[in-house]
């Protein structure tokens, strides 16, 4: 068992890697032996990410909601590493408008992203951890939003709930593959798609609603992602991982 949390010689794609939670899942992976493959589509961060994680390692540029670019990059993977062991769909958006102004656009973009995305990594991957026959491990990232009613993001809230039904529907297909499929449910998290929301009041209310008094960083996903990576969630699968320092079951505000 000392060995059943290394993800040595693993092969792992972490789409939305180049900043916040992916950033914090892909570095985590590098630390315990994983060769990771991290996409995005900003140049700027892209780089940065690539020299973040250094040699051995890559960076490509991928869109998730193109489902031949999708195809390509799972392709490409498997072709330089030789394999693909665990995908991690963590790219995602958010667009934070009330339902009644929402254009159809902003609905689609958040859609796309998240859960159509996720569904055309996880269909690739899939095809390729079959046909080689080692099994392997797909982590889709959901959301508190995936639990709670949020004001404003009513397109990201349907992505994300989405994200969980096709967790289950996906783990439920693979198991027979030796592929484990769970989600992650991080709550209040400080990454640069929220940071601004979280420096104001909000943050501090959030805060005194959070059993564990603060509010998460990116840092704090990873150890759950590596666990779920790992050998030692063989018998993992179907899942619902909630990392939000008990925001989620807390009924009411700290008095401090």
């Amino acid at each position: 068992m000392q060995n059943s949390f290394s993800l040595q010689d693993k092969v792992a794609l972490v789409t939305g890697a180049n900043g916040g939670i992916g950033r914090s899942i892909a570095l985590g992976y590098k630390e315990m032996g994983a060769t990771v493959i991290a996409s995005g589509r900003n140049p700027q961060k892209n780089a940065a990410i690539a020299e973040e994680l250094g040699d051995g390692h890559e960076v490509i540029s991928l869109d998730v909601r193109d489902e031949e670019a999708v195809n390509q990059a799972v392709a490409g993977v498997v072709e330089k590493h030789g394999r693909i062991d665990i995908l991690v769909n963590n790219a995602g958006i958010a667009r934070r408008i009330n339902i009644l102004d929402m254009d159809t656009v902003d609905w689609h973009d958040v859609i796309d992203t998240h859960l159509n995305g996720g569904f055309y990594c996880a269909k690739a991957a899939a095809k390729a951890m079959v046909k080689a026959g080692h099994g392997g491990k797909i982590i889709n990232i959901g959301s508190m939003y995936s639990l709670l009613g949020p004001p404003n993001v009513t397109n990201y809230a349907a992505a994300k709930t989405g994200i969980l039904g096709l967790t289950r529907g996906l783990a439920v297909e693979l198991a027979v593959h030796n592929i484990q499929v769970n989600a992650l449910v991080p709550g209040w998290h400080k990454t640069d798609l929220n940071r601004e929301l979280l420096d104001g009041p909000l943050g501090e209310e959030i805060r005194h609603k959070t059993p564990a008094r603060r509010l998460g960083t990116a840092d704090d996903l990873a150890g759950s992602a590596i666990f779920l990576a790992s050998d030692a969630a063989e018998f993992v699968t179907g899942t619902t991982l909630v990392v939000d320092g008990g925001y989620s079951i807390m009924d009411r505000q700290w008095a401090d």
